[in-house]
């Protein structure tokens, strides 16, 4: 591998989605190596990337030329993962961690004390090259070793550096999980719909077109959202009465309490993690 190589530890969505968004903006597949333990997807990212490096298991070799080792793998198989990159892992000049929940102090405990590590958010629209990441870098790493990580992740949609760690439980709260509370109200506009005598493909074309126009017309205004809402809503019109309804359920109240729950989750499920040895 040469210098400019990036390893990415798990070939799943997220890293094909990452490396796919880097080759769509000028890099080469052999510019990146992938340690993947399953043999089917290993045959699949061979198809999908010709001439991307493609292995079993870590091992100096695949490591050594790294620009960056990205972990895309599940929380619960990190330690393992972090265990098996430590002995190569010194030369390396950053490391970038995109699995959720999990804290820097037990990866830098996990690689035997390697403290050059960035920590990222990513949501799910990255798959699509629309995604948003929180991101965190460690103190050593430098300006350098940041705009490695930053332009990895960039090829998933936006990133938002944090100031601290514990931010980014809130970057979950809000982005991460966020995709799912969209899709939440997608159903219910589309089920609405339906209810209203629609067929569900006219009812999902109805929801989905309202959505996206709604963003689009929201990302193009430099007016806030409650804004936004204001114009559209006349007095004793049929949106006043249907936000009166809304109100009167408490929707914003529990989406709130919703986004506030699923970031302190988050952060209980960085204290389970930080408890393997």
């Amino acid at each position: 591998m040469t210098q400019r190589s990036t390893v990415f530890i798990g070939g799943g969505n997220m890293a094909t989605a990452l490396i796919g968004g880097r080759i769509a903006a000028g890099a080469k597949a052999s510019d990146f190596g992938i340690v993947e333990p399953l043999s089917s997807q290993r045959d699949v990212l061979r198809a999908r990337f010709s001439g991307i490096t493609v292995s079993a298991k870590t091992a100096a070799e695949v490591i050594a030329g790294a620009s960056a080792v990205v972990f895309a793998v599940k929380p619960q198989h990190m330690p393992a993962a972090a265990r098996a990159l430590a002995p190569h892992v010194d030369r390396v000049p950053v490391v970038l961690t995109i699995a959720a929940g999990i804290r820097m102090s037990d990866l830098s405990r996990w690689l035997g004390g390697y403290r050059r590590i960035v920590r990222a958010m990513p949501n799910t629209p990255a798959l699509v090259g629309a995604g948003v990441s929180g991101v965190y870098a460690a103190p050593d790493v430098d300006a350098v070793a940041r705009e490695t990580a930053a332009a990895i992740l960039r090829a998933g949609g936006e990133i938002l550096w944090c100031e601290d760690e514990a931010a980014l439980d809130g970057v979950t709260g809000v982005s991460g999980s966020g995709p799912a509370y969209v899709f939440y109200f997608l159903e219910a506009l589309e089920q609405a719909a339906r209810e209203l005598g629609f067929s569900a493909a006219d009812a999902r074309r109805l929801a989905y077109a309202t959505f996206s126009g709604a963003m689009a017309l929201a990302q193009k205004s430099d007016a806030e959202p409650a804004a936004l809402r204001a114009q559209v809503t006349s007095k004793g019109g049929t949106t006043e009465r249907a936000l009166a309804t809304l109100e009167a359920n408490r929707v914003k109240a529990s989406v709130i309490a919703a986004v506030k729950d699923a970031a302190k989750r988050a952060q209980e499920l960085g204290d389970e993690s930080g408890k393997e040895p």
